[in-house]
């Protein structure tokens, strides 16, 4: 039998690996200018963490989860997505109990939601997202804005535009949940099953819909800015007018709802029209959550995050190869003794901090200078019987072309000096 990766799955080959490493490493950086630090959470979860966080109503818990059976009948989900798993951290560590009130987290990881493979989205997926909990402000939600739209604009991302929205507070969801009702109840019966079932219990999803979204009554929908408490409006206003002082484009989009029930007040998308994507392409997104903490046990707890595909974010790094380092030194035995010699002197090397790697096959000395050049190595050490008699090594830069001969206890220190005296190493 012929083993394959699952659908929907993609192995991560050595020679995509170093991109991968580069994303990470731009995102981490830009996480550390903004005191922003790691947190790692499980991968599989217990199932009604998501039921209860996500909300039993959106697709990615009805249809989308990987939920399974533990040992003991335990059901057990794969993270779909990563705020729920973070915020029950947060609450289960009491980390609202920490000096420092607002607590800006990150994560970087694998998730998992069962649906249609396509380019970019898979269903084993990577997600990066940013959590702030701990201070309800403006400044905050401009804040988590402005990292996300850091993140897009380092990537190099041309024609990026934040669009924003707010779906207010509990006393502006309530009211908007009732005109929601009322404009949709005369055309119940011809919405889909699921629009029904949401009518009852969340009434804002059915604007979510894929399969309805081209009914007529979408379009005429009431929009969440309108019904709004007094304060909700002045939060709204407030991060409006902190993103025209920074002068941040941004567009109001009244039909921007998000997909995850757990969102209050702002919530944002950035789009792209960047042609490495496609006309209006959806990079990331996010919200305020005020609700969640509270919800899984904690005390209130106010809240706001976004977070981004990473396969997305991949392709918005271009398809160019990272330009490879190469090795300091791939060493060249030729014989036994030589490959002896050759053990102890990589080991030595490897620990004094040189990347180094060595012939393992017994080749001559044709098919090894290959691969000294396939690794692009700095320097070739080639060692033979001679070599070993003297015991010395012989070096050659394979930049200059130079090769001479260096006693072995005077090797780190030749690489060493060379490097100091090579601009092409700078």
């Amino acid at each position: 039998m012929a083993y394959k990766a699952p659908r929907g799955t993609v192995d991560i080959l050595p020679a995509q690996s170093g991109k991968w490493q580069e994303l990470e490493q731009l995102l981490r950086t830009i996480c550390a200018n903004y005191n922003v630090k790691e947190m790692r959470t499980p991968i599989f979860e217990h199932t009604e963490l998501f039921n209860r966080a996500v909300g039993d109503t959106t697709d990615v818990v009805s249809k989308e989860m990987y939920t399974f059976e533990d040992k003991k009948g335990r059901s057990m989900t794969l993270r779909p997505e990563g705020t729920a798993g973070i915020v029950r951290a947060y609450v289960e560590n009491k980390l609202y109990g920490l000096p420092e009130k607002l607590q800006k987290i990150y994560y970087m990881g694998p998730m998992f939601r069962y649906e249609r493979p396509q380019n970019g989205r898979q269903r084993q997926f990577h997600q990066f997202g940013v959590e702030m909990l701990g201070v309800e402000s403006p400044y905050v939600d401009v804040e988590c804005m402005l990292m996300a739209v850091t993140v897009v604009e380092a990537l190099g991302l041309k024609n990026i535009q934040l669009h924003i929205n707010s779906l207010g507070d509990q006393e502006s969801r309530d009211a908007y949940r009732e005109a929601l009702q009322n404009h949709f109840q005369p055309v119940l019966n011809e919405l889909c099953h699921d629009c029904q079932v949401r009518y009852e219990k969340n009434p804002l999803r059915i604007l979510d819909c894929k399969v309805d979204k081209d009914h007529p009554m979408m379009k005429t929908a009431p929009q969440t800015i309108d019904y709004l408490s007094e304060s909700a409006r002045a939060h709204f206003d407030k991060v409006c007018a902190l993103l025209d002082d920074l002068e941040i484009d941004y567009v109001v989009d009244p039909n921007l709802v998000r997909g995850l029930d757990y969102y209050s007040h702002t919530v944002f998308e950035i789009i792209s029209d960047d042609p490495k994507l496609g006309a209006g392409s959806t990079v990331g997104g996010g919200g305020r959550y005020n609700g969640l903490v509270e919800e899984l046990g904690g005390p209130q707890t106010p809240g706001v995050g976004f977070a981004f595909g990473m396969e997305r974010l991949m392709i918005a790094l271009g398809d160019e190869p990272q330009e490879d380092e190469g090795l300091d030194v791939y060493i060249m035995p030729l014989g036994s003794e030589a490959k002896d010699l050759a053990m102890q002197i990589i080991t030595m090397l490897r620990a004094n901090g040189f990347t180094c790697d060595m012939d393992q096959c017994d080749r001559g000395l044709k098919g090894q200078f290959k691969s000294a050049d396939r690794y692009r190595a700095h320097f070739s050490m080639i060692i033979g019987e001679e070599e070993v008699k003297k015991e010395v090594v012989n070096m050659k830069c394979n930049h200059s072309k130079e090769q001479v001969e260096v006693p072995l206890e005077n090797i780190v220190e030749f690489i060493e000096n060379h490097y100091e005296g090579d601009h092409d190493h700078e």
